[in-house]
């Protein structure tokens, strides 16, 4: 217990941090080349392209799904969501529970992650919080709904 202890603090000391960036969870798995954040993740393989996932909406409703998609931005607050997307697909991508968060400076990586996919309704109010977090304006014409994620396992690679 104590070398992993060791491990996971040389390996968070390891990695270059902007100023900025805010880290409220710790990596569950990390390498000099990636850190899996919620729970460890068995299968580092790509998952299914975001475009793809909602092509096939029907079929992956409510499914447990691995995703590999491009971070477009990140909560500012804390890091306690992500908007992927990958060209005009995207979703909001949020982690079970609350139980853990992503770095801060997590946009613009290509990340894997293993959750639960919906379409959800998205109201106005909804959408204006949202756009607070992120330390943008309120939209304003927000869309009717949403896809979500709800991730269980994000992988995020270093640097």
């Amino acid at each position: 217990m104590t070398r992993f202890l060791l491990a996971v603090c040389l390996s968070v000391l390891a990695a270059p941090l902007s100023a900025d960036t805010i880290r409220l969870s710790e990596p569950v798995e990390s390498t000099p080349e990636w850190e899996v954040f919620g729970v460890a993740m068995s299968d580092k393989q790509p998952g299914l392209g975001l475009k793809e996932l909602i092509a096939r909406e029907d079929e992956f409703e409510g499914q447990e799904v691995r995703v590999t998609t491009r971070v477009a931005k990140v909560c500012q607050k804390k890091g306690c969501f992500f908007i992927a997307t990958e060209g005009a697909a995207s979703a909001r991508v949020s982690f079970a529970d609350y139980s853990f968060f992503v770095p801060t400076d997590s946009g613009g990586k290509d990340v894997t992650l293993v959750g639960t996919f919906s379409r959800q309704p998205l109201p106005a109010e909804r959408a204006a919080h949202y756009a607070e977090d992120m330390g943008e304006a309120p939209p304003d014409n927000p869309p009717a709904f949403e896809y979500a994620i709800v991730a269980t396992s994000v992988l995020v690679p270093r640097g």
